[in-house]
Formats: C-alpha cells, structure tokens, sequence
C-alpha cells in the first residue's frame, strides 16, 4: 500500500484535517533497456506489475523474463524488464515509445486493427454461482486497504468457485490494478486456477480490460460497474461470461456468456 499523508481543510467551516493520499507516480516500462510505455500508477507490487503486464500486452510469457528490477529515479519508477532472446528480438521487432495517462489500457497501439484485436476463445470452465459471488465481494470489500485508507484505488481480484477469492491487487488505475492481479497469479503458483475462475473488477469494463482477461485465460469477468458495447462484444467473441453492476449477485447483470453463470 502507497500512502502520503497530508492536510486539507473541511468546505464546511475550514477545520484543518489530517488525510492520506493515495501516492501516484509515473512508471516507466522499459525491456532491454529500451520503454515501451509510461503509466501513471501505485508504486507497489511492482514485480507482479511487470509479469502481468508483460502478458496481456503480448510482449512475453513469465518463463521469457529473466529478471525484472524497479529502479526508484528522480521523476518515478524505472520498471526494467530483461527478456529472454527469442522474447528480446520479437519486442525489437514490434517496438513502439508510448506516453500514457492513469493506467492506459491499449499502450503502444498504433492501429485500428491492434486497438481491436482478435481473441482467442478462452477454453476454461467454471460457473459462478449467487453464493461465490457474494462471498467475492465481500472478501473484496474487506481487503481494499488501499481504498479505506484514501478513497482512491480500483482494485482487482480472483474469484475461484468453492475457494473464494485467492488473490486481490489494487492501484490507482484500473488497468493497473488487473495487470499486477494477472502477475500475482503467475507469481503465487495459481496458473492452473485461471482457467476455472473470474477476474473481479471494482471498475467499469472497457474493451481493453475484457483482452486483457482473454489473453490471462479467464473465463468469467465481473464488475461493480456497467461495462461498454465493445466490452460486450468482445466478451462474447472470446467466450468470456460478463457481468456487471455487480453490487450483490441480486442485482448483477449478466451480459455475455449466461452459461458461465448458475
């Protein structure tokens, strides 16, 4: 958790207040030596930042970096990734330089066809159903440190039938926070999960966030918030059970994919 603490003054009669702040801090991504992008982000869990990031971009699996060292500098984080070779030539290959706002969510994309790309069918089973959601989401609500502290994260979570939630990452930017929940799971030995369970999001779905969920391998995406049309379409198109509004399991909405859904 990445906090500052600071004052501020209360409209209604300028009390003076001690506050904390969520700390946000530019984030430069960088493989081989050479960025492919700067984010604006929450300077923590920043090795899983960099496996998931590096897999729902595209740019190399977790058995294709060799090592990742965050370098504090002087305007941010320098986040150095060392590739493999095969994995180091096929980034120069498809290089790009990038400056993105609060977690952007399709960095380095140059055209219309990469913004919208094709999914793979995500192959795994699962079924969600009223009683793991809700037991999802209140495991989420507890563990938002972040969020309590300062009112200003997204976080992401896990959700596996059965077992509940097994691993939760937040961040200030909502892409962010499901890239280093996409690394914690690679990391913490749940890749065999994956393919069972649901990413759980405190935000809205965009477009972006359904082909990060593709490419991770997850079956089931789920949400506080409503997603968009080209969320949903994209959802349908990879097989992926979409649900939104998500408050409680009474009052979620189901978008995409009603069989991965009891």
């Amino acid at each position: 958790m990445s906090v500052l603490a600071t004052s501020a003054r209360r409209m209604s009669d300028k009390t003076p207040i001690g506050v904390d702040l969520a700390e946000e801090t530019a984030i430069a991504i960088s493989y081989d030596g050479t960025t492919q992008a700067v984010l604006m982000g929450s300077p923590a869990d920043l090795e899983d930042f960099a496996y998931g990031f590096s897999l729902t971009e595209g740019i190399a699996t977790p058995q294709e970096i060799e090592a990742v060292t965050p370098e504090r500098v002087e305007q941010g984080i320098d986040l150095r990734i060392w590739l493999a070779r095969d994995a180091g030539q096929r980034f120069i290959g498809r290089r790009r330089r990038t400056v993105g706002p609060v977690g952007c969510g399709l960095c380095g994309v140059e055209t219309l066809a990469a913004a919208m790309r094709e999914l793979e069918p995500v192959v795994g089973e699962c079924v969600i159903s009223s009683a793991d959601l809700d037991a999802a989401l209140a495991q989420m609500d507890a563990g938002q440190r972040l969020r309590d502290a300062t009112g200003a994260s997204h976080a992401a979570g896990f959700l596996v039938p059965g077992r509940g939630l097994i691993a939760l990452r937040e961040d200030v930017g909502r892409h962010n926070a499901l890239d280093k929940l996409a690394g914690a799971l690679l990391r913490g030995g749940h890749v065999g999960l994956i393919g069972q369970g649901a990413v759980v999001l405190t935000s809205r779905i965009s477009v972006d966030l359904v082909q990060k969920t593709a490419v991770l391998g997850a079956p089931a995406l789920i949400a506080l918030a409503a997603p968009t049309s080209a969320a949903v379409a994209a959802a349908e198109e990879a097989g992926i059970g979409l649900a939104g509004r998500a408050r409680s399991a009474a009052r979620a909405e189901i978008y995409a994919r009603p069989e991965r859904f009891a």
